[in-house]
């Protein structure tokens, strides 16, 4: 395959494929640069691609693929852990404190929780991944991954019930 051809094949797919691994990786550098890295694959692999009789899903289960081994990989995991939460409306500042109180004790519960737990509830409830995205990225069948998300949001809640109990007595 020509470069030619490779373009005319596999480049009018790179929004779809930057919008995937954006989704994914929540990070717009990240996701270009996973993108360029799979342009990259697919080209050194040009002479096999003539076999492939739908470019588009190829390209889409590559980059899945590639954004799936990427957020396995600890240290990666690990970077992205803490997650950025923006204000939709307005709030007093008293609230706003609050709210902030809250969201950080959900974060530091998250962090207590077992590591695989931590990281389905992340895909799951903070990412939006879909249990057949999480199963792949985390090597578990769809029942581990429905436990373990039931049982680390019931703990969670739990958690979240007690703090929240205690501080209203507090006050």
């Amino acid at each position: 395959m020509d470069a030619e051809s490779f373009k005319k094949e596999f480049l009018p797919y790179h929004h779809k494929l930057y919008c995937i691994a954006y989704r994914l990786l929540e990070n717009a550098a990240d996701a270009e640069d996973l993108v360029q890295e799979a342009y990259l694959k697919l080209w050194d692999k040009r002479e096999g691609l003539a076999v492939i009789s739908n470019p588009e899903a190829f390209s889409v289960i590559l980059v899945k693929n590639m954004c799936f081994d990427l957020l396995r990989s600890g240290k990666y995991a690990l970077s992205k852990q803490l997650v950025e939460l923006t204000e939709v409306h307005t709030v007093s500042p008293a609230d706003n404190l609050e709210i902030r109180d809250e969201v950080q004790q959900v974060k530091n519960i998250i962090a207590r929780l077992p590591e695989q737990q931590q990281r389905i509830v992340t895909l799951r409830d903070v990412k939006g991944c879909s249990y057949e995205e999480i199963e792949h990225a985390t090597g578990l069948n769809a029942t581990n991954v429905r436990v373990l998300l039931s049982r680390a949001r019931k703990r969670i809640r739990e958690e979240f019930n007690k703090w929240s109990n205690y501080e209203s007595r507090r006050i």
